[in-house]
């Protein structure tokens, strides 16, 4: 599996036909994936071609973006079928990565730590020190869309999205929760304030 060549072709892809509105799911939130993800595998255990799957269907699992917003985990999908034989990967590696990706299909649905750890990683943000800072992002972005219009749409957006989220895994759930909470505690009083 030859994923460093595989990551630069993507990434390259990537930065070159991505449309620019995409504020949020861009080459950005990718390296934030993969690097989540490396952190909370590392301590779930997860190491070796397990590493190298997971890492890869980060790196993959927004691709779909180059086609459409709506259902790009089945586009993200069908790239990665289509990319990773290219690259040494296994028919059995392509679906397990298949998997990882659909895992972070929102509500996110996850079984094998795999993809719990993806599932998590793509949403780390949720309980980190820069949740406003990388959610104006997507608000611009769905701002854009015409999926919200105004920043009391977004803000109840998340709210109830923080409200319903949990994290799968023991490392996220210990590294992340407290701040997660703090950031919905900082929504509610901006939705009180507008």
């Amino acid at each position: 599996m030859n994923y460093a060549s595989l990551k630069k072709d993507v990434m390259e892809r990537l930065r070159k036909e991505l449309p620019p509105h995409l504020t949020y799911h861009n080459t950005r939130h990718t390296r934030d994936v993969i690097r989540a993800a490396r952190e909370i595998a590392a301590a779930e255990g997860i190491r070796g071609d397990g590493l190298i799957l997971l890492k890869t269907a980060a790196l993959l699992h927004d691709t779909g973006f180059l086609f459409t917003a709506e259902g790009h985990e089945e586009h993200s999908c069908r790239l990665a079928s289509e990319y990773l034989p290219r690259y040494g990967y296994s028919e059995a590696a392509v679906q397990a990565i298949r998997a990882m990706i659909m895992a972070t299909r929102i509500p996110q649905h996850a079984e094998t730590l795999p993809e719990k750890i993806l599932a998590d990683a793509d949403l780390d943000y949720f309980g980190r020190d820069d949740f406003f800072t990388t959610g104006n992002r997507l608000y611009r972005e769905l701002y854009h869309s015409g999926v919200v219009k105004n920043e009391r749409e977004w803000n109840i957006l998340q709210e109830k999205f923080l409200e319903n989220h949990t994290y799968f895994t023991e490392t996220s759930r210990k590294n992340r929760n407290a701040r997660k909470a703090e950031n919905l505690r900082m929504i509610k009083s901006k939705l009180r304030n507008l």
